[in-house]
């Protein structure tokens, strides 16, 4: 297995804090039949700036450190930005990474409660790049869950998304199950990712969430998530079916 999403690097951010906690995480990432991690720092988020070439050099060293340890992990080069204005200038000016720093695929992280009214342009600019976004936990954004149509809207257009572990096991809830579930099932979910930032209340947990489809959508949808990391990593194409709107069912009146 791959895990594209993680927060495995110690000390720049709010995942692993220290070389022992990235070594606890690897170690745990192994258990769970993990073999490549890409180390996303968060990115102008408000609280923590972890450019390019800072990531590329912290991954470097480590990748040492684990080989030192004898951990079987390799570690990728990624990064989590969240939405800004500049982020493409930032990007053309090497500050900001695409996944396995491949030229690719470029995660972009919303803010938890609401979709910036620029947010469609800012993707479509992103695509003008030879870029392709992928939105990270689409399913905890609460205008995503309240305007799913929006959602749609930016896959049909080219956009793809990541589903978080937990979030479809029913680790934050029943209403993001909930949505997560609506997502898969629409084809609006392109790949599933740990963002473990520990090894107690974040962890990876990708086996749990694989269970979960397996039983609920079939092994064609396990497959479809394992194959799509492997091919970012890759640097190629991902499969992507065609997406529909999620359908609000009504029950006793109300949606």
């Amino acid at each position: 297995m791959i895990d594209i999403h993680s927060h495995i690097l110690p000390a720049i951010d709010d995942g692993a804090q220290s070389l022992e906690d990235s070594l606890a995480m690897a170690k745990e990432a192994v258990r769970e039949g993990i073999r490549a991690i890409i180390a996303t720092p968060h990115h102008k988020n408000g609280k923590y700036e972890n450019t390019k070439s800072s990531i590329l050099q912290r991954t470097e060293q480590l990748n040492q450190f684990l080989k030192d340890e004898q951990v079987d992990l390799k570690i990728l080069p990624g990064q989590e930005p969240r939405i800004f204005g500049d982020l493409i200038e930032d990007y053309r000016k090497g500050e900001v990474a695409t996944l396995n720093n491949g030229g690719l695929y470029l995660f972009v992280e919303l803010p938890s409660n609401h979709v910036p009214r620029y947010t469609k342009q800012l993707l479509f600019d992103i695509q003008s790049e030879r870029l392709t976004p992928i939105i990270v936990h689409p399913e905890r954004n609460t205008e995503l869950k309240e305007n799913p149509d929006l959602l749609y809207e930016f896959v049909k257009n080219g956009t793809l998304t990541q589903l978080t572990a937990a979030s479809i096991s029913g680790r934050f809830g029943k209403n993001i199950q909930k949505f997560s579930h609506q997502m898969i099932e629409a084809n609006l979910a392109h790949f599933v990712a740990s963002d473990a930032h520990n090894i107690t209340s974040r962890s990876f947990k990708l086996n749990e969430a694989y269970d979960v489809i397996e039983k609920k959508f079939g092994i064609d949808f396990v497959d479809l998530y394992l194959d799509n990391a492997e091919l970012l990593v890759e640097g190629k194409t991902v499969y992507k079916e065609v997406p529909e709107p999620i359908k609000k069912k009504r029950f006793l009146g109300v949606f």
